[in-house]
């Protein structure tokens, strides 16, 4: 007997697989699930085994078919105020509460749902679902996956990324890159501060440069009006320096992003902030010679920018019974990474919204869960009757 949705969104939910830490009893439990219904599964781990991802497949052999893609990590909860166990699903006035129902275990509850009902019945096209770990800091653990599977000769017809649209079709997002600036400096006493070189003013002066390049794109940048924010961002989330008052500090560490429309070249975007660094610290080199501030690259995934006119586009919308405008959203997903490593048309859909992600007292609705159901099951017809997207 096929579990129900919101049974199998509790027990994913149970598992608490933050960035980084094991998920492999959740594989555990949903291998559990696919491989008695005749569902084929495949682990890519991790480099030291305690990760991995999951690609699962039902139907044919062979090329075609829809990939349903998804990550099982989710984000933290220290320091958030729930009003009850995040990690424990509770069910109220039609919302389903806990850490990931969002973002995005809700959609992988209805993608293994749908799994074990295309594997009651033959399927002309294949149906495969892939579930991927550390997503949320860079997309990182989905890489060695499509590495893979690009080495292989069969690949899906489409791929569907779960993540919470409020089953609007979405055709895009902003690439990411995320950035490190170390600023060094001479450490000293501060009664003597002149003769020190302080790295909190260097990073103080990087961030300065930052915000300047930032309204440089928000001003002649590319822009794309799909977007929320229609251009390129600059944004520091951390800066960490200083041990002591007296102390004149000789490091400073900046941790900050760039989200760049397709339009911009993200290289060339870091390629100016690095010719920044090197102007603010070179001036200070014939007094301090290792005066430096370095740049490194700590993460990134590339945007998505499917064309809008696909065949596979209409497809959906029928399967969907809706015709939404397309849309194309903030927050970055394994999506480009997809389309860049397979060469797969790729779209964003599933249950739920954003808004109510990566906060106290994340939900999805019960509702939107059918409404992804009611897709998948549609989604799942088709594939049987031999439909697919071209």
């Amino acid at each position: 007997m096929t579990p129900d949705i919101v049974d199998i969104l509790a027990r994913l939910v149970a598992f608490p697989t933050l960035s980084r830490q094991s998920n492999l009893e959740l594989l555990e439990y949903v291998e559990s699930l696919l491989r008695p219904a005749g569902i084929r599964c495949e682990r890519f781990f991790s480099t030291d085994a305690t990760q991995a991802n999951l690609w699962a497949s039902v139907g044919p052999e062979g090329s075609g078919g829809v990939v349903l893609s998804g990550h099982c990590d989710v984000v933290p909860v220290a320091g958030q105020a729930w009003s009850r166990d995040p990690f424990a699903l509770h069910l109220e006035d039609g919302r389903c509460y806990g850490r990931g129902t969002a973002d995005m275990k809700g959609f992988l509850a209805v993608a293994i749902h749908a799994m074990l009902r295309a594997a009651e019945r033959p399927l002309m096209q294949p149906l495969h679902l892939a579930i991927s770990y550390d997503e949320e800091i860079g997309c990182l653990g989905v890489r060695g996956m499509l590495g893979a599977m690009a080495a292989r000769p069969s690949r899906p017809a489409l791929c569907i990324v779960g993540e919470p649209t409020g089953m609007r079709i979405a055709n895009g997002h902003k690439g990411k890159r995320a950035l490190r600036a170390c600023c060094q400096g001479q450490e000293g006493h501060s009664a003597l501060a002149p003769q020190a070189l302080n790295a909190l003013h260097l990073g103080a002066a990087f961030v300065t440069r930052l915000q300047a390049r930032q309204d440089a794109l928000e001003a002649s940048g590319a822009r794309d009006a799909a977007y929320e924010i229609p251009y390129s961002t600059l944004h520091v989330g951390v800066m960490q320096g200083g041990t002591a008052l007296n102390i004149v500090p000789n490091r400073c560490d900046l941790d900050f992003e760039l989200r760049n429309v397709p339009g911009d070249d993200p290289d060339a975007i870091i390629a100016d902030i690095r010719q920044d660094a090197e102007a603010i610290a070179a001036p200070h080199r014939n007094r301090f010679p290792n005066a430096r501030i370095e740049i490194e690259e700590v993460s990134g995934y590339p945007g998505l920018d499917t064309a809008a006119d696909i065949p596979a586009i209409a497809w959906l919308r029928a399967l969907l019974g809706r015709d939404d405008p397309l849309t194309k959203v903030s927050f970055g997903t394994e999506g480009g990474l997809f389309q860049q490593s397979l060469g797969l048309p790729t779209l964003v859909c599933g249950p739920g919204h954003m808004a109510q992600g990566h906060k106290p007292d994340e939900y999805v609705s019960v509702e939107q869960l059918h409404d992804c159901a009611d897709f998948l099951a549609a989604l799942t017809d088709a594939l049987a009757n031999g439909q697919a997207p071209s």
